[in-house]
């Protein structure tokens, strides 16, 4: 799901003196404020409705998957022969079906382009996309984005101008403002829903690897993912992801990525990116718990802790140091260390970023400059097609670019899984995206190619060493 933000547009009558054209009064600005009267309860959403939902879309995701029939009698050749059942090594074996799956989405350009979730178009092999004037269009995926759980397509149809939304900013939100959420909950059609905004900054939920997201109780239910949570002025302020549910449907707990989020990932697609382009840290940091904050003094549990910084990184050239604690970045606070990483992943490459620290009960400032990753190690992909416990398995070589996307940034060195083929021997073997392959049979693994050299002779026991999750773990399995 997604989200925009709102501002409102003042005007001055040009009738009046040159003296009288000044800047409203902060009491003069229209506050926030509840129903005064009969009329002004009866008023209604219907013109932010009929401004932004027809840029709200439906998108339908087809993908072919392999089904295997079950056991029947008629796999008994008598049984076969008796009922003319067909003969040959296809019959009772794997079978094709197609997987479907419904979901929403926001056309953002005129062009045609469309931001949806990815879980919405995971593993597609054909997407459509249906406007709320029943036009449909085949569209093709520009970039996939697992981390933020957003994808952009882009509508085939270089003649249309498509209806669009605009984008606001998430941070002009506030709790308590009124928001609206469009999508197509259950395939029943376009629907809109409001509520509020419950809370901002929500970290701690789970759902990606950048954890901020809107929390409204407009009533969000399967269908809705992706689509549009828009705020008081017809902007979209975030895109709505996912619900917290004991029953499936909504019990007023949604969660939308935020605008600012989107525009991060929508600006990568443009310039023809196939991966988001963010800014790279170089460091781990730690949540403060209430007993570190009382041994560093601190009023309440608060910031981000410092655990280890990589050589060469931004972070090192910043001056940050082991055991500093940020507390904000750009002159707004940062809980935690969810917080602190969205905020500084949505902060465009290129300049620097001021970060306030405490370093041993003294606060400062430092400059971080916002730099890629660097790719110092070329990739050298290679799926692993030998019978070995890694067959099905596809790895790389390790750099800090490829640590950064697969989030395993304490490993310097080595090859590092980046996909495991379903049902495959590495899925049996229990290899996990991330994990980093240190040795096998007792040979060292620095290059994808020391991998296949490893596996390439079949052994009766395989002895292998990878790292996952900051431990190095040591297995041995049978050939």
């Amino acid at each position: 799901m997604q989200r925009f933000a709102l501002s409102l547009a003042a005007s001055l009558l040009l009738t009046l003196p040159a003296a009288a054209q000044m800047p409203p009064s902060p009491a003069e600005v229209a506050q926030p404020r509840v129903p005064a009267s009969r009329a002004e309860i009866g008023l209604s959403f219907a013109p932010i409705v009929a401004k932004t939902a027809p840029a709200i879309v439906n998108v339908y995701a087809m993908r072919t998957v392999q089904a295997r029939r079950g056991p029947s009698l008629l796999e008994d050749p008598f049984f076969r022969r008796f009922f003319g059942a067909p003969n040959g090594p296809g019959f009772g074996g794997p079978s094709e079906r197609i997987q479907r799956a419904l979901g929403s989405g926001v056309i953002v350009d005129a062009s045609g382009l469309v931001v949806t979730n990815n879980h919405v178009i995971e593993g597609a092999d054909e997407v459509r996309v249906s406007l709320s004037d029943k036009r449909e269009f085949d569209a093709d995926i520009l970039l996939r984005d697992p981390r933020t759980d957003l994808a952009v397509l882009k509508l085939r149809d270089g003649k249309t101008r498509f209806p669009a939304a605009q984008l606001g900013s998430s941070d002009d939100l506030q709790v308590g403002d009124i928001v609206l959420a469009i999508g197509n909950p259950f395939g029943v059609g376009q629907t809109v829903t409001q509520g509020i905004v419950s809370a901002l900054a929500r970290t701690q939920v789970g759902i990606t690897d950048y954890q901020f997201f809107i929390q409204t109780d407009a009533a969000i239910n399967p269908g809705n993912s992706g689509g549009a949570l828009v705020d008081g002025a017809g902007r979209v302020v975030g895109i709505n992801t996912a619900i917290f549910s004991r029953s499936g449907g909504s019990q007023g707990i949604g969660f939308a990525i935020p605008a600012d989020m989107v525009r991060v990932v929508l600006e990568s697609a443009l310039t023809g990116g196939k991966s988001v382009r963010r800014p790279w840290l170089g460091a781990s940091l730690q949540s403060v718990t209430a007993d570190i904050a009382e041994g560093l003094d601190l009023p309440r549990p608060v910031g981000s802790l410092v655990q280890s910084i990589r050589p060469g990184s931004p972070a090192e050239k910043s001056g940050l140091k082991v055991g500093d604690l940020i507390t904000s970045i750009a002159g707004q606070e940062t809980d935690d260390p969810d917080a602190f990483g969205y905020r500084f992943a949505t902060r465009p490459i290129g300049g620097a970023v001021e970060v306030s620290v405490i370093r041993q009960g003294k606060p400062l400032t430092l400059t971080i400059p916002l730099l890629t990753a660097p790719e110092t190690t070329p990739r050298e992909e290679v799926t692993v097609s030998t019978r070995s416990p890694f067959g099905g398995a596809t790895v790389v070589n390790l750099s800090p670019a490829v640590a950064e996307e697969l989030r395993t940034v304490e490993a310097d060195s080595g090859v590092v899984v980046t996909a495991v083929a379903e049902g495959s021997p590495a899925d049996a073997t229990n290899l996990r995206v991330g994990d980093v392959i240190r040795e096998v049979n007792g040979m060292p693994i620095t290059r994808t190619a020391d991998l296949v050299r490893a596996t390439s002779t079949p052994a009766r026991v395989w002895r292998i060493t990878l790292q996952r999750g900051g431990r190095t773990l040591t297995a041995m399995l049978p050939g």
